[in-house]
């Protein structure tokens, strides 16, 4: 029931009504030992094969972009067509799996620190934030 009510108060706090499927995408988002990376596409199907029944593209797009506005979600852009979801709002770095699609967090200690040699004026670096992409080679080791 604690968990239930801090989701509502997410919910309220990001402007939103805490509905049934609302709470629902809460529970899918934020009970996980581990960090989610999704789509809001993969999400509304998580989500609807969990509740046996359908959830709105539109209500799943705003609430998304609702926590990822309050700092609840981060987006990661994989190119100009396609966003990632991430509940890990920290600055890390990802790898990007472009045969299955996956984005999987990279671990900091595998990364030396970036060295950038030019900044732009009048503005601060916040965070660098790494995204590899990876596939398969196709080539067979002999």
């Amino acid at each position: 029931m604690a968990k239930n009510c801090n989701f509502i108060e997410k919910l309220r706090e990001v402007g939103l009504r805490p509905t049934k499927q609302r709470l629902k995408m809460c529970e899918v988002l934020y009970n996980r030992d581990k960090t989610f990376h999704f789509t809001i596409n993969e999400l509304v199907k998580i989500i609807s094969e969990q509740m046996s029944e359908k959830i709105s593209l539109a209500t799943v797009y705003n609430t998304v972009h609702a926590f990822e506005k309050k700092g609840y979600l981060k987006e990661i852009s994989i190119d100009s067509h396609k966003s990632y979801f991430d509940t890990n709002t920290s600055a890390h770095h990802h790898f990007f799996d472009e045969d299955t699609h996956e984005l999987i967090d990279c671990n900091e200690n595998d990364i030396d620190p970036v060295n950038i040699k030019k900044n732009i004026t009048g503005k601060k670096i916040n965070s660098v934030e790494i995204l590899i992409k990876v596939a398969s080679d196709n080539q067979t080791q002999k």
